[in-house]
């Protein structure tokens, strides 16, 4: 706009086709020109090949800046160029790591100059950039220099474009809010603060870890000392017990050496007592074996006489048993004999029982045919029971038919259910495959977004919170009909949303919302289905239309979605109008884009993005490659789902018709059984009364013929018995002859005993002798044996001894340093042993109780006075490096109780005043907000940070403002008017804050306006840059503001011939 009286601006622009004739030179400073810029502020921009532009020069204003154009005609390239021009990395404009990409596209190097403003004379800074190999040049006042002297020229102005407080690039404008509180707060220091603030913050984070340090130092200084001071005194008393225990030692010392001696003298001592016995055991052991020899010929001699008459006893043994085998074979014969008797009287036995049974049953079947005779006379005539049993069986007949066709039906009837259990078994199973494959797909949604899984669970539990419909996660309720087409909907529909839950109603989604984030603090995702359906809006042209470029559908045809979820896909993503084709749409992509006119394209294996620039008309185009599919493969057909329930229902109907139809038949079939019942009793009854006459006839006739074979069959019985006499008269005619032939062995097996008998007593004296005497010779041999190893063992034992006493000797002669010559003890030795014990025992007993002694000064050598007068000198040492210590740990106290006077007070303020503005703003729109200086414990400076709270709504609580909590648009005004409660606390020189008013409502996005503009064209303010695409109608503007309008392409007018005035008043006129 024409504003009179303000300092005239000139902004030189080439366009894209256009080349540089000359170099930019430096402006200088006038009145005119400095009036209301402060130290540091910038005065003029110049970008020459850089990013969209050819040539161009910015003239900003003291105040507000208003930087308006379309998007892509070059307002972020002015941001990059104030951040690069002024030393700031590329990593903090969110674009790219190189400079180099950075300069116009097809120019081998770009610059960009900045003139800031300087009371004693302005500052201009060159950066010369190089694409080739991503260098920079740098230049001050047209002077060589390097990058450190710029960016301390810079920091001398208090420009800080690394600090988001002070320059937020479009790209990480959403940084602001992912911001940790003390990062908020060191920018905020950086920005606002007195100077010294942030330098006294590091400081007193520094100290403050020093202090921990030199504490935990002291500490352990303290502790060290106290347990080396215990020690110390313990080895105090070490000292003496080392010296009594070096006197115990002394006297074990002789004690070892005199016992060796005792040990000799005993050993010798011991010596000549052992070979005396030993002398006398051998006397004694020749006597006896001289006694010993008579009584061994005796036994010799009865020997002799008793070996034949063994022999003789052994004959006669092997001929008694002989003798004895043969009896006991006659006595077997005996017992044969006897048991054929038996047998022979046995059979004549059984034949007189035979025949006395034959004449009881004769007997008994005369008596059964006269009892029979009489009840056949006893019937007489019977009326005729033919008819009646013909008439039953008739009926029979018909009960039959019914029952066979009762049994036909249920066959046909199991049959029937048999296949319809089998149909109902394949919808289960089948709908059990379904139900599998929803259970993988949240099994894969609770791995991969655990907070949008615990919400789906409580929607479950509560979805009768809810008037209207509540869809699940779109990727749960989305069913892609063939898994090979769940890349393209998964590549068109962001993550963000697929975890989305999709609301009929407003409310609902507010009371959902409030529930899962506000409550249980989840990170969800959730979506409001338009209001009028989409989901059956037609695309905007016929499919027929661009099958010839290989198109087979459009992306809403490859998926089924519920009715809100489909209609909220079709408004949000137009997924009715975006078509999908195949390789030949990939051959032919540039005839496509050219003739199709279509936004958006999906290949077989890519997505094209189409746009037509506003100024050029050109068609840009990018693509991509499609990403397998994480999601949305595992598909359900929902079409089949609701024909499977369906079917199962009419499947599980089928079933209880035929169950009832079987128990009608059932029923049925149990009256014709209890019929059939009752006529075969009656039948059965007539027919047994008709052919009782019968059966008695046949039983007389049957028992008469049994009388007579009976009367046939006698038995002989005198005959029997005398052929049963004959047969056992021969057998005793064999016993008789056995008998004798027994006899005859019997007599010689007497004989060979009675011989055998006198052998045996003569046997029996001579062995008795030969008892006696070997008794009495074992007694004299036992004694003889026991001599004999009384002397072997004396004889080891001297053996023993003498060597034992030669080992003694020379041991006793090693410990006391003596020769081998050497036979007395050392007058000095032996004067030291007289004061000992004499005995082993005693000696043994005493140095038992020395070494005990001893051992009770356990730890104790040689060492132990050195180490007291060592540690004694420790201890000094420590107690002078411990005051030091201390003193060290007081002054870092003291410097920390200053410093965090000079930091904290002024800091407080700082926050009070950024509060007092921040809750005036949102007081302004109807909201609520407040900042404070939130900290978990006063001593911990680096936990310290600035926390902002906001609300919206008025049902609502104050909330902190995360990456997560609030809405896109409110975390930009949040952010946006943060900043402007930072505008009037001026220390930078400038603000930046690039198309921040993107992600608001128009309503907020007027508030905040007003806002910036009065703060910013304020009287104590900085200057200020706010860039944006567009403009709200009717909006408020102040005189002190200054709008640059960005004409930028192919088509704008050269700058020689853009006259400014010119077109204000063609525009004025037509509003005329």
């Amino acid at each position: 706009m024409d504003v009179p009286q303000k300092r005239k601006r000139v902004s030189h622009e080439t366009t894209n086709k256009q080349l540089l004739n000359s170099q930019p030179t430096p402006s200088t400073s006038t009145d005119g020109q400095s009036e209301g810029f402060v130290e540091g502020s910038i005065m003029r921009i110049t970008m020459h090949n850089f990013l969209t532009y050819d040539h161009s020069e910015v003239f900003p204003g003291p105040k507000l800046n208003m930087i308006v154009g379309a998007n892509g005609t070059g307002k972020s390239s002015i941001v990059c160029a104030i951040c690069l021009g002024l030393a700031g990395k590329p990593a903090v404009l969110g674009r790219g790591d190189k400079v180099g990409v950075y300069v116009k596209r097809g120019c081998n190097k770009g610059s960009v100059e900045i003139e800031l403003y300087r009371a004693q004379g302005n500052l201009v800074i060159t950066r010369e950039i190089q694409v080739e190999n991503n260098q920079s040049s740098w230049m001050i006042n047209k002077k060589h220099a390097s990058q450190k002297a710029v960016e301390e020229a810079v920091k001398e102005l208090r420009i800080q474009v690394g600090n988001l407080c002070q320059f937020l690039p479009q790209e990480k404008v959403g940084e602001f809010a992912k911001m940790s509180k003390l990062e908020l707060l060191e920018a905020t220091e950086k920005s606002v603060g007195p100077p010294g603030m942030f330098e006294y913050h590091t400081k007193l984070k520094t100290f403050r870890q020093k202090e921990k340090e030199l504490q935990t130092a002291c500490q352990e200084k303290a502790n060290f000392l106290e347990k080396t001071r215990q020690r110390h005194e313990r080895n105090k008393l070490d000292v003496e017990r080392y010296y009594m225990k070096k006197r115990h030692l002394d006297r074990i010392q002789m004690l070892e050496k005199k016992k060796p001696w005792v040990e000799y003298e005993t050993s010798r001592k011991e010596l000549e007592e052992v070979k005396k016995e030993r002398d006398e055991i051998k006397q004694k052991l020749k006597s006896l074996k001289e006694n010993q020899e008579p009584l061994l010929r005796k036994i010799r001699s009865v020997e002799t006489q008793l070996q034949p008459i063994e022999q003789q006893m052994k004959e006669m043994s092997a001929s008694i048993k002989e003798a004895t085998q043969r009896c006991k074979q006659k006595q077997d014969q005996l017992e044969s004999k006897n048991r054929k008797v038996d047998d022979i009287r046995q059979q004549f036995s059984l034949k007189r029982t035979e025949e006395e049974d034959r004449q009881k049953r004769i007997g008994h079947t005369e008596l059964m045919i006269k009892d029979l005779q009489k009840e056949l006379l006893n019937i007489g005539d019977q009326e005729d029971v033919t008819p009646q049993i013909d008439a039953i069986n008739v009926e029979l007949r018909s009960i039959q038919e019914k029952k066979a066709q009762l049994e036909s039906e249920t066959l046909d009837l199991r049959r029937e259910k048999d296949e319809a259990f089998g149909e109902l078994a394949r919808l289960q199973n089948r709908m059990k495959s379904v139900n599998d494959i929803m259970k993988m797909k949240e099994e894969k949604l609770r791995a991969r977004f655990r907070d949008t899984y615990t919400a789906l669970m409580w929607l479950r539990r509560n979805q009768r919170l809810f008037k209207g419909n509540v869809h699940e996660p779109m990727m749960l309720v989305i069913n892609v009909r063939e898994s090979r087409y769940a890349k393209y909907v998964e590549s068109h529909i962001p993550l963000k949303d697929l975890q989305a839950f999709v609301f009929q109603k407003q409310e609902d989604m507010e009371r959902f919302m409030s529930e899962v984030r506000d409550s249980q603090n989840l990170r969800v995702n959730s979506v409001i289905a338009p209001a009028e359906s989409c989901s059956n809006r037609l695309p905007s042209r016929p499919l027929e239309t661009l099958k010839r470029y290989g198109f087979f559908s459009y992306l809403r045809e490859l998926f089924d979605a519920p009715e809100e979820v489909m209609s909220y896909l079709c408004h949000q993503y137009k997924v009715n109008d975006v078509p999908v084709g195949t390789e030949t749409t990939k051959n032919m992509i540039e005839r496509v884009i050219r003739e199709a006119q279509l936004r958006m394209i999906y290949t077989a294996e890519e997505k094209y993005t189409v746009k037509t620039s506003a100024y050029s008309n050109n068609v840009i185009s990018s693509n991509s490659a499609l990403r397998p599919s994480q999601f949305l493969t595992m598909a359900i057909d929902a079409d089949e789902r609701r024909q499977l329930e369906e079917n199962l229902r009419a499947a599980e109907h089928r079933v209880r018709v035929i169950d009832n139809r079987m128990e009608a038949i059932r029923e049925q079939q149990n009256v014709l059984c209890r019929r059939d019942n009752e006529l075969r009793a009656k039948k059965k009854q007539l027919s047994e009364q008709k052919a009782k006459k019968r059966q008695l006839e046949q039983k007389i006739s049957t028992k008469q013929d049994s009388l007579r074979q009976m009367q046939q069959n006698k038995i002989d019985l005198e005959a029997v018995e005398e052929d049963t006499n004959a047969k056992i008269s021969a057998v005793n005619k064999q016993k008789l002859a056995i008998v004798k032939e027994y006899l005859s062995d019997m007599k010689e097996k007497a004989r060979l005993s009675m011989e055998k008998v006198y052998l045996a007593l003569q046997s029996a004296g001579l062995a008795a002798e030969k008892t006696k005497l070997e008794t009495d010779c074992r007694e004299s041999s036992a004694e003889l044996k026991q001599a004999e190893q009384a002397y072997t063992k004396l004889d080891q034992v001297k053996t023993n001894l003498l060597a034992k006493c030669k080992t003694l000797l020379t041991r006793a002669r090693g410990i006391c340093n003596m020769t081998s010559g050497q036979t007395a003890v050392p007058e000095e030795l032996h004067t030291a042993f007289g004061q000992l014990p004499d005995t082993l025992d005693e000696i043994d007993a005493m140095l038992n109780e020395e070494r005990t002694r001893a051992e009770c000064f356990t730890g104790l050598n040689e060492n132990v006075v050195d180490e007291y007068n060592r540690r004694e000198q420790e201890i000094n040492t420590m107690e002078k490096e411990l005051d030091d210590k201390t003193n060290e740990l007081n002054n870092y106290r003291q410097s920390i109780a200053e410093a965090k006077e000079n930091w904290l007070n002024p800091l407080k303020v700082l926050v009070d005043q950024i509060n007092e503005r921040f809750s005036d703003f949102f007081r302004s729109m109807q909201c609520a907000g407040e900042v404070d200086l939130h900290s978990e414990n006063d001593e911990e400076y680096d936990k310290y940070g600035i926390r902002i709270r906001v609300k919206f709504r008025s049902d609502t609580q104050l909330h902190e403002l995360t990456p997560h909590h609030q809405s896109g648009g409110e975390r930009s005004v949040s952010t946006m008017l943060y900043l402007m409660s930072l505008q009037e606390l001026n220390r930078c020189p400038f603000r930046v804050v690039d198309e921040i008013n993107q992600g608001m409502d128009p309503v907020n996005e007027r508030r905040v306006f007003d806002i910036v503009v009065r703060t910013a064209c304020g009287g104590n303010t900085s200057q200020y840059f706010f860039i944006t695409p567009k403009l709200l109608q009717n909006l408020q503007y102040a005189e002190d503001m200054t709008i640059l309008c960005v004409h930028n392409g192919p088509y704008m007018l050269p700058p020689n011939k853009w006259n400014t005035k010119a077109f204000i008043r063609r525009a004025r006129r037509r509003n005329v």
